[in-house]
């Protein structure tokens, strides 16, 4: 296996973990966003405030986009271990 191999696999890993939590991220931002504004508007300065809605938030993503999610890694696994002889050969 040499190093192309390696970084290849790397890039690989390193972009699935991106595209699956980017739903997640970007849920718990907006929604932070949301509740920060609302904060300000109200005077309410409660650092706990946003835990819940943000929680609730990103539950409901996951209840949306676990199948796809699954999947993704689910396809990426199978790769991998489909091309693990190609990997092992490579000098």
């Amino acid at each position: 296996m040499n190093e192309n191999v390696i970084m290849d696999i790397a890039r690989q890993t390193l972009w699935l973990i991106i595209k699956v939590s980017a739903p997640m991220l970007i849920t718990s931002l907006v929604v932070g966003l949301i509740v920060s504004v609302l904060q300000t508007v109200t005077s309410i300065q409660e650092q706990t405030l946003t835990f819940v809605p943000k929680l609730i938030a990103v539950f409901l993503v996951i209840m949306l986009f676990g199948n796809w999610i699954i999947t993704e890694v689910r396809d990426y696994a199978i790769n991998l271990i489909t091309n693990f002889s190609y990997y092992i050969n490579i000098s």
